[in-house]
């Protein structure tokens, strides 16, 4: 005999509040960045529930695709990989688009991995694009401008 429609749907509900399912990411708002001669589509993660989801849960991303975390101030921020997949390099920027630092990150680790001086943005790409393309501390990326946090 097959259980009600609305036991059903409680199951469900319970399966995905108890973090038994990963949770489907919502739409976030794309913006274009330049680094040198390179175009990023990076999604905006500028609200506490989008940095907090991150890119938690996604099983690739595009080459020259990532995510752009907008901070609130300029603070020593902290990222890690937890509930991620795909192997990420992290930029610390200053507010001036300035790159800080970058780190390379493991998959599902929880090691935080932090901006060497306060920073207003974080950009996230696969694991090795920023050192594939010589892209290093001091370099600048355009385009943040376009972006406040909400």
């Amino acid at each position: 005999m097959a259980l009600p429609f609305h036991f059903r749907m409680r199951v469900v509900a319970i399966a995905f509040l108890a973090g038994l399912f990963p949770a489907a990411h919502a739409e976030l708002p794309v913006v274009e960045l330049g680094l040198g001669m390179h175009v990023v589509r990076a999604e905006v993660a500028d609200t506490v529930p989008a940095r907090m989801q991150g890119l938690m849960h996604r099983k690739t991303l595009a080459r020259n695709a990532g995510m752009v975390f907008v901070f609130d101030e300029d603070a020593i921020h902290c990222m890690w990989m937890k509930n991620t997949l795909v192997p990420l390099s992290v930029a610390f920027l200053d507010r001036s688009g300035e790159i800080i630092n970058i780190a390379d990150m493991q998959p599902l680790s929880e090691r935080p991995h932090c901006a060497a001086r306060p920073a207003r943005f974080a950009l996230e790409m696969n694991r090795g694009w920023f050192a594939e393309r010589g892209i290093g501390p001091g370099a600048k990326v355009r385009g943040l401008e376009k972006l406040a946090p909400r």
